[in-house]
């Protein structure tokens, strides 16, 4: 089977940090039922609440974001706080539709610091759980 000359992966490099986090879908959907319009606005950025809201069940999608910006701040040992705050890091879509990372300035300096140059996303999600895992890579370095 050919693979179709239409699919690039991003380029090798060198793994320099990794996190993952699952969320219950249930306590995203508890936690909009209580607050709404103040959580959204806490933790989304307005293209990530556009897409978010613009589908059939935007709590399934709002979680597997809170999961993503869980799973990059993992990635750089900082957690979500004072170095990287919950819109740091934005959550959008490629041309196959794949999930990309847009950083802030201040995410971005921290990527520059830990001396890699992108950050990695994959998502998932049930009815019941939504999932990231996120990979900060460095340039590949010569054999």
């Amino acid at each position: 089977m050919a693979i179709s000359p239409n699919i690039q992966l991003p380029p090798g490099g060198v793994l320099i940090g990794l996190g993952a986090d699952i969320i219950e879908i249930a306590r995203i959907r508890s936690v909009l039922l209580r607050h709404g319009e103040r959580f959204i606005d806490r933790i989304l950025t307005e293209e990530e609440r556009t897409y978010c809201e613009g589908m059939a069940h935007p709590h399934k999608h709002i979680a597997a974001r809170f999961a993503a910006k869980e799973a990059v701040s993992k990635c750089f040992t900082t957690g979500i706080g004072a170095e990287l705050g919950w819109k740091s890091i934005s959550v959008y879509h490629g041309q196959r539709h794949e999930p990309l990372v847009r950083l802030d300035a201040r995410a971005q300096a921290l990527l520059a610091q830990v001396k890699a140059e992108r950050v990695l996303l994959t998502l998932s999600h049930t009815d019941n759980y939504a999932m990231a895992v996120a990979a900060l890579v460095g340039a590949a370095t010569p054999a």
